[in-house]
């Protein structure tokens, strides 16, 4: 791969945006303008600038400037900006935006690292503000080092988007200090999808001289870290709405419908008048038109849904009647899903409902996604309500069905809330009231709706209610997440260590960057699971998250030696330790949703020694397409491209042993999980390795060796894994 990407006139819109930070010894860091004067960056890089501590949570005052310089512009211009308090986001360890605790020496933020600062003056003729829009997986970005300048690109490929972070892979040129808070460019679509946060640069990478070819070729790539839109917007509120590529397709009807409309000038203008003031944007005033009106609207993000939301305002205030059941605020309605396809809600609208469902816990996101969007499969995994609600804003109504899903889903939330006691069920009520009529539904519509959702929620309560009354009541035990990176050739590990446990915590405790031994990663188990953990009396699960070149490691049988305070820990006897691949894709994903369905009865299939061919056991899984759990029979060396066989089949357990095959291993293995549920092959495996150390006089006790592959239903990845995440959260 090039080191760097050649200056393309394509990307004059960034060049015009660009905005270097500079320290006393010369530029720290990046930014992107926003509006004629406020610029968007990190707020570690603002902290690095003032030569504080880049985690420092205390605000600047407004009496510390920063120099800044607009150098594809004017690059002798310099520019004075002052921090804008009430947009100061410090990075901090938390979700909880007041707890703005610094991370842990080594650890990364995950959370905050935003400020908007206001410029003394505007910016100089030439400069614009840079268009914003989500990212898009798979699409190539770019990003600019401070200074500018067009050598010290860095391409990469947008892998996974884990709130609040996006993950890349790096594809050319090196990530250094100077990068962060620089605007991510995706060159198609012509907009920023993102600020450079962080990065990690796994051992083993070659030198910036590239003087180590080889440990180029074998090392795991290098990974950048983005705040995307989403989360921008999430930790800045109030953030003035930023600009958008201008859309093409749907104008010309717009104006069109516009014309139609709004009959009279006075009405256009005053429309432009409430738009600009609802933007941020500066009204043209007389000069006013509908073509000025309708590109104002589509050049902003959810700009259409304010000029509809001005509209509707409009047409009530001339028909008394409303505007909902009109054929024209239809067509409308209709011509407005073409300009701006995944936008419904205006900013205040969108804003007050995430205010309502931050404290909303009636119902989980992804099982709202699954009630409401019951046969989509390409949905991505939602991170909370709000996230849920922005996806389902994204889809039309399908035929004959007058409710729209973004309604839907704040229905269910509603109804959902008020069976479980919630607060909000009444205020969440009041929003659909608002926010139906704009969008096309009768309020009779949104009643039966309401009347169907609580009908079937009280009977699945009364059918839960029974079975639970059945069932032995048991809390699943919490669950420790280690992600784990071999540095080549495998005898050191850089790794992130998780915490997941059924009251909704999902977090990162500790993180390792370099390359550390075997028991050092242990050690460090031990200690999650003493202090995050805290020895819960039901034995924590233990997932090692590796690719299938690594799935051979022995993880379940490495130990941390006693000392004279404590006993050895050995994670394969004392906890359950499984396995799981973080190689699962999109392509993957339907076989391992048909075979999840089908676990509690499906077959449990033997790939021996006549199915090392990797054509062989991909006909065998083609043939047992509901198998779950297989047994791997073979010669060690050909194992590794037959679990590959299985993971890309679906599979959700496969139990193998490392170093025996042949019929009498077969024979043992399948009885092992003969009869099993699927939940508890786990413990089966723990017993059997407790089994055999217990029995040194047996060496060959079918439990040592032991290796499995549990990848179930439960399947729940770090979020921010190096490795292709394309399934988070089945």
């Amino acid at each position: 791969m090039p080191p760097y990407v050649n200056p393309d006139p394509a990307d004059a819109l960034l060049h015009q945006a660009f905005v270097s930070v500079l320290g006393p010894a010369g530029p720290v860091g990046a930014a992107v303008l926003i509006g004629p004067r406020q610029v968007l960056t990190c707020a570690h890089v603002v902290n690095s600038a003032l030569g504080r501590d880049r985690f420092d949570p205390g605000p600047p005052s407004r009496a510390e400037t920063l120099t800044l310089l607009l150098p594809h512009v004017d690059r002798q211009r310099a520019l004075t900006g002052r921090v804008v308090p009430e947009t100061w986001r410090p990075p901090r360890s938390r979700p909880a935006p007041g707890r703005p605790e610094p991370p842990a020496a080594g650890s990364l933020p995950y959370y905050g690292d935003l400020v908007v600062l206001e410029l003394d003056a505007e910016a100089p003729p030439g400069a614009e503000p840079a268009p914003f829009l989500p990212h898009r997986e798979g699409n190539e970005v770019v990003a600019l080092w401070a200074s500018g300048h067009a050598l010290p690109t860095v391409r990469a490929v947008p892998r996974a988007s884990a709130h609040p972070w996006i993950a890349l892979d790096v594809l050319g040129g090196r990530v250094a200090e100077g990068f962060s808070g620089g605007p991510l460019w995706d060159r198609d679509r012509q907009a920023v999808v993102g600020l450079v946060v962080a990065s990690h640069e796994p051992p083993g990478r070659p030198a910036p001289d590239g003087s180590d070819p080889v440990a180029h070729r074998h090392g795991p790539p290098a990974a950048m870290y983005a705040i995307g839109l989403s989360s921008i917007e999430a930790e800045l509120p109030d953030l003035p709405p930023v600009a958008v590529p201008a859309a093409g397709r749907g104008r010309q009807q717009l104006v069109g419908m516009l014309e139609q409309l709004l009959s009279s000038r006075r009405q256009v203008v005053q429309c432009e008048e409430r738009l600009s003031a609802r933007l941020h944007r500066r009204s043209a005033g007389a000069a006013v038109d509908v073509e000025r009106l309708a590109g104002l609207a589509m050049g902003v993000r959810r700009g259409v849904p304010e000029l509809l939301d001005i509209v509707y305002d409009d047409l009530a205030e001339a028909r008394p009647g409303g505007a909902a059941g009109a054929a024209d605020w239809q067509r409308m309605l209709g011509i407005a899903r073409i300009v701006s396809p995944r936008e419904r809600l205006s900013l205040g609208r969108r804003r007050n409902l995430n205010a309502l469902l931050a404290a909303c816990a009636a119902i989980d996101a992804d099982v709202l996604l699954r009630k409401v969007l019951p046969y989509a499969d390409d949905t991505p995994v939602p991170v909370d309500l709000a996230d849920a609600t922005a996806i389902l804003e994204g889809y039309d109504a399908p035929a004959g069905q007058p409710m729209p899903p973004l309604l839907q889903g704040v229905v269910h939330i509603g109804v959902h809330e008020r069976a479980a006691g919630g607060e909000l069920a009444d205020d969440l009520d009041a929003w659909v009231r608002s926010a139906a009529p704009r969008l096309g539904v009768a309020p009779a519509a949104v009643d039966q709706f309401r009347a169907d959702a609580v009908t079937t929620l009280q009977a699945a309560s009364a059918h839960a209610a029974a079975a639970g009354a059945r069932a032995r009541r048991r809390t699943a035990p919490p669950r420790v997440q280690v992600e784990l990176l071999p540095v080549p050739p495998g005898h050191l590990f850089a790794y992130q260590i998780w915490v997941w446990s059924e009251d909704g915590r999902h977090e990162v405790v500790l993180t390792e960057d370099t390359g550390v031994p075997s028991h050092q990663v242990v050690e460090a188990i031990r200690r999650v699971l003493r202090t995050e953990v805290r020895e819960d009396p039901e034995t924590a699960l233990l997932e090692f998250f590796v690719s299938p070149a690594w799935m051979r490691l022995d993880v379940d049988a490495w130990e941390f030696p006693s000392d004279a305070e404590d006993s050895g820990f050995y994670p394969g006897i004392t906890r359950r330790v499984v396995l799981r691949s973080s190689e699962r894709t999109r392509e993957t994903y339907a076989s391992w949703k048909r075979r999840s369905s089908a676990l509690p009865t499906s077959p449990r299939l033997l790939l021996d020694a006549r199915s090392a061919d990797p054509a062989v056991a991909r006909a065998r899984l083609e043939v047992s397409p509901e198998a779950g759990i297989v047994v791997v029979s073979c010669d060690q060396q050909l194992q590794g491209r037959v679990l590959r066989q299985c993971i890309e089949a679906g599979v959700h357990t496969v139990l193998w042993h490392r170093e025996d095959h042949g019929e009498r291993i077969a024979t043992d293995l399948l009885a092992l999980v003969e009869d099993v549920d699927h939940t508890e092959i786990p413990e089966v495996v723990r017993l059997e390795r407790a089994k055999a150390v217990a029995d040194p006089d047996c060496p060959t006790h079918h439990g040592r060796r032991l290796s499995l592959l549990h990848d179930g239903p439960d399947h729940r990845p770090p979020p921010l894994a190096p490795d292709p995440w394309a399934l988070t959260q089945p």
